[in-house]
């Protein structure tokens, strides 16, 4: 009877710190089911002219360990200020998986300063179809790490979104998306230096 009680006792013990440290964790997760194959998918994911059919205007990725996966929203901003300036990938496996490093936007620095991760994995879901599940995990507590993860719990909704509308539609027109951050940051500029002037 001592024996069962006391292993029944640390049973519930390590569920309990598993659910804590389970409980510490949070994550972004998101999931879609693309019109294409795998191997299209992964194409979409892993290059720079298939992350520019869905996801930005302009990239430089390297589907390999320690390559870029530079993500450029507004291809005319300062460097450092494009969007996932200096990301990296962390892991690949091909057709499969692929980890990288990620960022805030700029306009939460505090939270951007720091590396998040995240983990897109793909598998065949029926002829001719991919689901894609997408976890971004490593966030901090409070701030700008609550902002920040609002923002990204929204943000590659949009960005999966975007992915399956892009094997329906084709690939996105960026063309009225780089007018209007041009404008922008001519904006930016003028106001940069009518700020200079005496």
């Amino acid at each position: 009877m001592k024996t069962i009680s006391a292993a029944l006792l640390l049973a519930a013990a390590v569920a309990m710190s598993t659910l804590d440290a389970g409980a510490q964790e949070r994550a972004i997760v998101k999931s879609v089911t693309v019109k294409a194959p795998v191997a299209e998918v992964w194409k979409a994911w892993t290059t720079t002219a298939g992350i520019k059919t869905f996801f930005a205007p302009d990239a430089r990725v390297e589907a390999r360990p320690g390559g870029p996966f530079e993500i450029f929203f507004n291809p005319y901003a300062k460097p450092g200020l494009k969007g996932a300036d200096g990301m990296m990938v962390l892991a690949v496996q091909e057709k499969k998986m692929l980890s990288f490093t990620w960022n805030a936007p700029p306009q939460l620095p505090e939270a951007r300063a720091q590396r998040t991760s995240v983990v897109v994995r793909m598998k065949p879901a029926g002829e001719g179809q991919t689901e894609v599940r997408l976890v971004h995990a490593g966030w901090g507590e409070g701030g700008q790490w609550d902002r920040a993860f609002d923002y990204f719990d929204k943000a590659w909704e949009r960005v999966l979104a975007s992915l399956e509308k892009r094997f329906v539609d084709g690939p996105v027109d960026w063309a009225p998306w780089l007018a209007q951050m041009r404008a922008f940051q001519d904006a930016e500029e003028a106001r940069a230096a009518a700020a200079k002037k005496p």
